[in-house]
């Protein structure tokens, strides 16, 4: 009779253990502005990594190479995800978090605070650069290539975030970007498109990544590729994963949402 007491005393505090460990609701209204820090402070890193590499490629001269640059941002989202998807969700793109609620996955009433959250982590990112080290190497804003005319450079942008998100969409939780799969196939997928796309478009895939950078450094002229590309990407995608999956069940969607 001890023994049992004693078991099942142990495994309540195991149970109390694992949910104070545990992230908090998705969809708790109380826990908001953790999700809302946690897609300012990703997406901070995010922009800091991607733009700081073409940054730090020119004050080095040349000492990162292309293979370096487009590594490391997909290294840094793969980070993310591990580290804080379960809290907010790691979306870190305006576009993903558009293409979740257009997929039914996330409840429109959430997407301004994250695309708000998203941007202000964006372009403190690019103050932070700015501030260490002025406009060197365009502070690493996204281009289209040497030759490359604006709409090869959309088209794409279309393509490469088209893909992104297939790929996010394919494996994130519902709304969320989490554990093994999600890091693995969403950070290599980066770093691939990186790798053959770079020198036509910059492979931004990412409104944020591309407009903070050109308004710290007070050239707009191109940004308009670089939020319609994604934008347009992200639709097909959802498109495609309709015809892949069809529409969200009512189960699908409620487990989306991050409900228990």
């Amino acid at each position: 009779m001890a023994s049992t007491q004693r078991g099942q005393t142990g495994s309540t505090q195991e149970l109390r253990m694992v949910h104070a460990l545990a992230p908090p609701d998705f969809l708790e209204p109380a826990h908001e502005w953790r999700r809302l820090f946690s897609e300012a402070w990703g997406t901070f890193l995010l922009v800091v990594v991607a733009a700081g590499a073409g940054v730090v490629g020119a004050l080095s001269d040349g000492a990162i190479t292309l293979s370096m640059k487009v590594a490391a941002p997909g290294m840094m989202v793969m980070a993310i995800i591990y580290f804080m998807g379960a809290v907010g969700g790691a979306h870190l793109n305006p576009a993903v978090t558009l293409a979740f609620a257009v997929h039914r996955n996330f409840p429109w009433n959430r997407v301004p605070g994250y695309i708000v959250a998203q941007f202000a982590g964006g372009i403190a990112a690019a103050c932070f650069l700015w501030a260490m080290f002025g406009t060197v190497g365009l502070l690493g804003a996204s281009t289209p290539g040497l030759g490359i005319s604006d709409f090869k450079a959309l088209i794409m942008e279309v393509l490469l975030t088209a893909g992104l998100v297939s790929t996010i969409l394919g494996t994130a939780s519902g709304a969320r970007n989490i554990g093994s799969n999600g890091a693995l196939a969403v950070g290599g997928y980066i770093v691939l498109a990186g790798l053959w796309a770079a020198p036509i478009s910059g492979a931004s895939m990412n409104p944020v990544r591309s407009f903070a950078p050109d308004l710290i450094r007070g050239d707009l002229s191109t940004t308009w590729i670089y939020i319609v590309g994604p934008i347009v990407g992200a639709m097909i995608a959802v498109g495609f994963e309709w015809i892949l999956k069809g529409k969200p069940t009512a189960a699908g969607t409620s487990a989306a949402e991050g409900s228990p």
